[in-house]
């Protein structure tokens, strides 16, 4: 493998342009200007609970993908099964994975096989920002979709910007580390005439997925090796971005993704190895065009297919054959309209439908083959004053499936409103107070429903209802200190019907059921700031926590499981980040903590899970176009599992080169 390394760094070497190098050097080397302004981040929004990752920072963190970013977010449980294969969902506010909807350039990434995104296929190398929105974003103008779920996790690509007489930039990659590590990674961005800009991006990960892990009870303490957890992946992404005449935009966007991994399974019964398989070919397209007139009105439409496949072969399963090879295919037609109108300088309102078709395939024998038709119709409007602003809208949802086989889900009609509120109350200070309500409902996936082993089409859909109080406070400071930004929530959300997944022996086996009924109360804070102790070194830190009581509330007083906290949801959680820039050298810390939770529904001492925590640190130095950096992730070399008997890595190392042309 190194010799491969060698060989992809010297010709990125050769590809460094001589000429270019020198002319920067000569001709673009930058004056320095001192300013005295204190600098405040943009992305603090008072109005709805946000929080951003981007830019420098969001670059600095020790991440690999989306999956690996999103765990420094408050009220946040990343469901992470070991390994870079291995699967990783996000669960906010302990409402479950199915109530975050992940966006990617503004259109939702739907899976209706099972509601959940892996966000591990997603990395880092052309992600430009991730957004975490409670509730939903304060922008009336949107896909009717992005007000369906109770979180929206947005991410957003990098966007060709070319100044001056520039017509092209590119960056190529390489990581290596830990588990036997290589993904080399290529950007281009190529600028087709003043009004259309192209990307390209394209990507490898490979690794055998092996790492040392130690098991330790009253009886034996040995070390082990992780097996089974092998993957290969490529991604593959174009783009197109143009503006016309009109001023209105436009863009295209193809999305490709082929990964074979190994699903390592649960240490359990002395059981380390496993065989089981998943092949994954996920592919979108997807068309977007918006025009507004400022102050006017905007029109927007967009339209997506959407294709996933996926193979699971188990060489252990026990029947005549001792062998299962399953495949699933589920693909999705989306489209939408959304229209923007002003009634005057402070009120405006939106409307926008959807029109969405799922179809689920498989080569099981007797299949249902669901089809599912859905139509979504919002209604929103906002009232903006100077330090008054208040929103709402309404959701149609309209539901029907049918099926080849067997008995269906049946049809929905459900109208679910959310309205929410913030307000200045000192004019010229930027503290806002801020509360929003939202109802909300969604539909079984087709795995809960249809599953050949574990679907139950009696299942009931789930409701969701979703307070939210807190307050934002922003600003600078006076001395090295150049700014501190507090946000902080108090939540209480009432879930009815809920569905959980928890897994089997495999990766690949849920079991379903509906809870009952959940009480969730909960609070976060997030806390950032930045300290200039020397001339040119600037230190930024932020900390959030996270307080959860998710309480299974199913049967009445004295009942089985009655105020017991649901699995895998702790009381405590929380992040610490740091990062010191100095001239071309960067260094960054951050320490992850989760507190002790249950990993089943009966809170008993061997349904226990004890707390953890992890210490990263990077850095990384920057010399013309080239930047190295080093990771070492888990520095204590902590034994933890986040899902019960998955074995999390511990001490490991990434080192990566940057190349930008």
């Amino acid at each position: 493998m190194c010799r491969y390394i060698c060989i992809f760094i010297y010709c990125l070497y050769l590809l460094l342009p001589g000429k270019a190098v020198a002319q920067l050097t000569a001709k673009d080397t930058l004056r320095i200007v001192q300013v005295n302004a204190r600098r405040i981040p943009d992305n603090i929004n008072p109005i709805t609970p946000v929080q951003t990752l981007s830019g420098r920072r969001l670059e600095t963190l020790n991440s690999l993908s989306v999956a690996d970013a999103v765990r420094y977010f408050s009220g946040v449980q990343l469901k992470d099964y070991g390994g870079i294969g291995g699967l990783k969902t996000i669960n906010v506010r302990s409402m479950g994975s199915q109530h975050t909807a992940v966006f990617y350039d503004g259109l939702m990434i739907s899976n209706a096989q099972n509601g959940q995104v892996d966000l591990s296929k997603f990395t880092l190398d052309n992600i430009d920002a991730i957004s975490l929105y409670n509730g939903q974003s304060n922008n009336i103008f949107q896909t009717a979709r992005a007000f369906s779920a109770g979180n929206v996790l947005y991410l957003t690509s990098k966007t060709p910007q070319f100044s001056g007489n520039e017509t092209w930039h590119g960056k190529a990659s390489i990581k290596t580390g830990s588990s036997g590590l290589i993904n080399p990674s290529l950007l281009w961005q190529q600028k087709l005439s003043d009004r259309i800009s192209s990307t390209v991006s394209a990507e490898w990960v490979n690794a055998n997925g092996r790492y040392k892990y130690r098991m330790k009870d009253l009886e034996y303490d040995s070390t082990a090796f992780r097996q089974n957890g092998n993957i290969n992946a490529y991604r593959l992404e174009a783009g197109l971005n143009g503006t016309l005449r009109d001023s209105s935009t436009w863009n295209l966007k193809y999305y490709y993704y082929n990964s074979s991994r190994g699903l390592p399974g649960a240490v359990v019964a002395n059981k380390y190895k496993y065989g089981q398989h998943l092949n994954d070919q996920d592919m979108f397209a997807q068309a977007s065009w918006k025009k507004e007139v400022p102050g006017r009105f905007g029109l927007m439409a967009n339209v997506k297919y959407s294709n996933f496949f996926n193979v699971y072969i188990d060489p252990e399963y026990l029947n005549e054959a001792r062998y299962l090879d399953n495949y699933y295919r589920q693909q999705e037609i989306y489209a939408s309209v959304a229209g923007k109108y002003n009634l005057t300088s402070y009120w405006g309102a939106a409307l926008a439908t959807d029109m969405i078709i799922n179809t689920m395939g498989s080569n099981i024998r007797r299949f249902a083959e669901p089809t599912r038709y859905t139509e979504l119709v919002s209604l929103a409007s906002r009232l903006h004053f100077k330090q008054l602003e208040v929103q709402g809208n309404i959701l149609a949802t309209i539901v029907d499936e049918s099926v080849k086989a067997y008995n269906g889900a049946g049809s929905k009609r459900e109208y679910t409103p959310a309205v929410s509120a913030a307000w200045q109350p000192i004019p010229g200070k930027n503290l806002w107070l801020r509360a929003f309500y939202k109802n909300i409902f969604r539909m079984p996936t087709f795995n809960d429903l249809y599953y050949t082993y574990i679907g139950n089409n009696n299942l009931r859909p789930e409701f969701v209802k979703q307070y939210d109080a807190g307050f934002t406070y922003t600003t600078a400071l006076r001395g090295k200190w150049q700014y501190i930004s507090i946000q902080a929530d108090g939540y209480y959300n009432n879930v009815r019907d809920k569905i959980v997944a928890q897994p089997a022996e495999n990766l690949f086996g849920w079991m379903m059921m509906n809870i009952g009924k959940v009480v969730i109360k909960g609070a976060e804070v997030n806390v950032n700031t930045a300290f200039m102790p020397l001339h040119n070194m600037t230190l930024n830190m932020s900390l959030s926590y996270t307080y959860q009581d998710a309480r299974d509330m199913t049967t009445g007083k004295g009942g089985y499981n009655y105020g017991e906290q649901i699995p895998y949801t702790p009381w405590h959680s929380g992040a610490l980040t740091a990062g010191l820039d100095w001239r071309a050298f960067t260094f960054n810390y951050s320490f992850l903590y989760t507190g002790e939770r249950y990993f089943q529904k009966r809170n008993t001492p061997d349904n226990y899970m004890p707390s953890w925590y992890t210490s990263d640190i990077s850095a990384s130095w920057t010399i013309r176009r080239v930047k190295f950096s080093a990771e070492l992730n888990n520095m204590l070399d902590q034994q933890f599992d986040v899902v019960r008997n998955f074995p999390m890595p511990g001490r490991n190392y990434r080192i990566t080169m940057n190349i930008h042309y």
